[in-house]
């Protein structure tokens, strides 16, 4: 079961994810709010698998609510997923930094909102390779500082992985770059978030470009 917190100050947005979500077998709404702060609260209390995240709320934005929860060691299996009315990629690479594993339009179609969930839920970012491109890019751009990382924890074909991973390819993509099986592909990404300490694919995807491995323009 996916227990999921939604956090939107819209009552009738919340009204009508809870009924979508709580519709099916493998979901459930545990709890739900309309402020930063209370996404903030409620996660401590529920620690649910996944949260829906509005980016616009009062009394502690969907940001600043994020980076808290996603801070908190006593929270480290949740994952959270942004939701705004407009595709600004000011905000989306926000939210990345912030540690959001994915991110979504609140007119996305039901069927892509139950995928975005199982998706993040399974431990994968909900980025697509253009979004993807685009926003990191900017990230690139824009970063105070290349972070200094250990890539020498990582072997010669992680450090592919890791790349391809930058460019926004998903583990089948990979699999068929390296000529590999995706199996073994969603092994060596679990490997390079163990080593370098990320908790999730959206973060590897930051630190391939703020440490340099890839840079805006590579990814074709």
């Amino acid at each position: 079961m996916i227990r999921i917190l939604l956090a939107d100050d819209q009552n009738l947005i919340r009204a009508g994810f809870r009924a979508l979500l709580d519709a099916e077998a493998d979901m459930k709404v545990v709890a739900e709010c309309g402020t930063g702060r209370d996404a903030v609260r409620l996660a401590r209390q529920w620690q649910p698998d996944v949260v829906l995240m509005d980016i616009r709320m009062p009394d502690g934005d969907g940001l600043e609510a994020t980076r808290q929860i996603l801070s908190d060691p006593a929270l480290p299996g949740t994952r959270v997923v942004m939701l705004t009315t407009f595709e600004l990629d000011e905000y989306i690479a926000e939210a990345v930094r912030a540690g959001a594993a994915g991110f979504l339009v609140k007119d996305t179609e039901p069927a892509e909102l139950l995928r975005a969930v199982r998706i993040v839920h399974d431990g994968d970012a909900l980025l697509s390779p253009s979004v993807t491109r685009r926003i990191m890019a900017q990230l690139a751009r824009h970063s105070r500082a290349e972070r200094p990382v250990a890539l020498d924890r990582i072997t010669d074909r992680e450090r592919e992985v890791l790349q391809l991973v930058g460019e926004g390819l998903n583990n089948a993509e990979i699999a068929g770059r390296l000529f590999i099986t995706p199996l073994t592909a969603k092994t060596h990404v679990s490997r390079i978030m163990a080593k370098l300490m990320v908790r999730d694919r959206a973060q590897l995807v930051v630190l391939a470009y703020e440490s340099g491995l890839v840079r805006p323009g590579w990814a074709g």
